[in-house]
């Protein structure tokens, strides 16, 4: 059982990466019920931001059940093949096109990806590793104990080193210097930077009991304690 749950926690990390290095340059504007400071009636956000969330559900799963050295390699080894994710594309967007109409529409859409995989290869190497090793000495600090407050510490730490990271070289940074796409104005960079955060917060509030479902279960069936209870100390 503990080998398919490596297994499946893998596939989920690298499928939400993929997805997430692939949906980020959609910006996407989620409307709110007021208004707030910054960014004001609607949350600007990358379409990449709720696939990049689950990658830190999975990392937190996997570093519980297999430990920081085991998260660390999955971790590592994922962003080597984010090189491996631009070489394919860009090898599609230059290869010779049937129809080359469709061509440059297709390259339209692909080629600002460049940006986001340079924002998002800074951002993931530092933020994930933060994840891990915060998540481990949260553990170490705890004696094992408080589930719920590795993951969101971790989470809540290392997605604000990501967000902040990753908007500012994928919308600012590289688009100046990789001359694709356009830069952002700081105006919607901040927005960015705090509506992205709030999602990602709130998500990781929202994940933990899956986070202790996921790890209780796999533990029940591999005849290991579960931290489980949310109650006396837990």
């Amino acid at each position: 059982m503990r080998e398919t749950a490596r297994i499946a926690l893998v596939a989920l990390f690298v499928t939400a990466l993929v997805t997430a290095q692939l949906t980020a340059a959609k910006l996407l504007a989620i409307p709110l019920p007021v208004s707030l400071p910054v960014v004001d009636a609607s949350v600007l956000l990358p379409g990449a931001a709720l696939a990049y969330a689950l990658t830190f559900f999975a990392s937190d799963c996997y570093s519980e059940l297999y430990g920081r050295q085991s998260a660390q390699a999955m971790v590592n080894v994922a962003f080597v093949m984010n090189f491996v994710l631009l070489g394919l594309v860009w090898g599609t967007i230059l290869a010779p096109g049937a129809d080359p109409e469709f061509a440059a529409q297709f390259r339209s859409v692909l080629a600002p990806g460049t940006s986001i995989v340079a924002g998002s290869l800074l951002a993931y190497l530092v933020s994930q590793n933060w994840d891990v090793v915060a998540f481990d000495r949260l553990r170490q600090a705890t004696d094992g104990r408080h589930l719920w407050l590795r993951n969101l510490g971790s989470t809540a730490t290392s997605q604000a080193i990501d967000t902040v990271i990753f908007v500012v070289v994928a919308f600012s940074v590289a688009p100046r210097f990789l001359g694709v796409g356009q830069a952002l104005p700081t105006e919607q960079l901040l927005a960015l930077i705090v509506g992205q955060y709030l999602l990602k917060l709130l998500i990781a509030v929202v994940d933990t009991p899956f986070v202790y479902a996921v790890v209780g279960f796999v533990r029940s069936r591999s005849d290991t304690t579960p931290d489980l209870t949310f109650a006396d100390g837990n």
